[in-house]
């Protein structure tokens, strides 16, 4: 009686719509979107309905995608194998050892390890105080964002903090006082992204 949907028909809550609004963020960062653009699909992402909706705003754009983003749901047509045709014995599966891995105890000093290279929890290197990971989120980018597009809420948008980003969307950056605070402390001072990881320089 009920007609199967695929998921990219089935509709989408709050949770989604913020992944899909971080990951334009990403995307405006990095000059792959213009403002226009940019202001453009965060609107229709905030009010986009179904995956499908979603899935549009990111068509013509790489990675990084939210990650519910699922590939589509029709199977691709697997053709039939020839006449005669018989398959090829399979290697047999040895599943990866199991067990406690090997772990530093104390992170690397900084500048012994380059970003990118040796522990993969921490790409960039770790705070020199604190010991804990730096975040990949630049805290000159987020401080510029939020001075020239903090009405919006952008930097917090960026920095992963979506709660006080819409407080700044709603209240249009608390007049623009908020905002342009909120930026000059993250210029000066840094801050945290939204798994508290230092923003990095």
């Amino acid at each position: 009686m009920s007609e199967a949907f695929g998921p990219e028909q089935q509709r989408i809550g709050n949770q989604q719509r913020e992944e899909a609004i971080t990951a334009l963020n990403d995307h405006f960062a990095m000059a792959r979107l213009d403002i226009g653009e940019y202001q453009e699909r965060v609107n229709r992402a905030s009010v986009a309905q179904s995956y499908f909706e979603l899935a549009e705003l990111f068509r013509d754009l790489p990675q990084p995608h939210p990650p519910f983003l699922a590939p589509p749901s029709v199977p691709f047509a697997v053709p039939a194998p020839p006449p005669g045709y018989q398959p090829q014995p399979t290697q047999p599966y040895y599943p990866p050892p199991t067990g406690p891995q090997p772990q530093y105890a104390v992170p690397p000093p900084p500048g012994m390890v380059p970003p990118g290279y040796g522990n993969p929890a921490a790409p960039y290197g770790f705070d020199p105080i604190t010991g804990v990971p730096l975040s990949d989120k630049s805290k000159i980018a987020a401080g510029v964002l939020q001075l020239f597009l903090g009405n919006l809420g952008i930097g917090r948008f960026y920095t992963g903090h979506v709660g006080i980003a819409v407080a700044q969307l709603l209240t249009c950056g608390g007049c623009g006082i908020w905002s342009l605070i909120d930026g000059i402390i993250i210029l000066v001072n840094g801050g945290t992204d939204a798994q508290g990881r230092k923003l990095r320089d």
